[in-house]
């Protein structure tokens, strides 16, 4: 039996490696004037450290069977279009709210006032970046 942790970080580790190397290609910058390629190869960083904790947290303890459903694979990946069509053509604030209520149909359970929390967070998130970053996020 293959322990599904092990399989969940070395995904990670595999994942964070192919983004971490392909920002090498932009310039990193430093802290005080940051280039094009710090933020994905710290973000690249951060994952591949919680995969090598995934791995080591799966040697002690016991092995759980994995299995993958394509139904919540597709869930997911439909979710993420949706997401990025709402966004592109109506506004973020509909994508945000369809890819949180329809990317929980892949979990285990549904809860709308949880769904509701996820958005709100995420709709902040989204609104910070737009006010305080001055990123073109078409909330509204």
């Amino acid at each position: 039996m293959k322990n599904s942790q092990n399989i969940r970080g070395l995904f990670l580790i595999l994942f964070s490696s192919v983004f971490g190397m392909s920002s090498l290609h932009y310039p990193i910058g430093r802290l005080g004037r940051a280039g094009p390629g710090l933020f994905p190869l710290v973000i690249s960083s951060m994952l591949f450290l919680i995969g090598v904790a995934m791995l080591v947290r799966a040697r002690f303890e016991t092995p759980e069977s994995h299995s993958f459903n394509i139904k919540s694979i597709g869930v997911v990946v439909l979710s993420l279009c949706g997401f990025g069509l709402l966004s592109t053509w109506i506004n973020m604030t509909l994508g945000i709210l369809f890819l949180v209520f329809s990317s929980t149909y892949a979990g285990q359970n549904y809860s709308v006032i949880r769904n509701f929390k996820i958005f709100a967070s995420l709709w902040i998130i989204a609104l910070g970046f737009k006010q305080l970053l001055g990123l073109n996020l078409p909330l509204y």
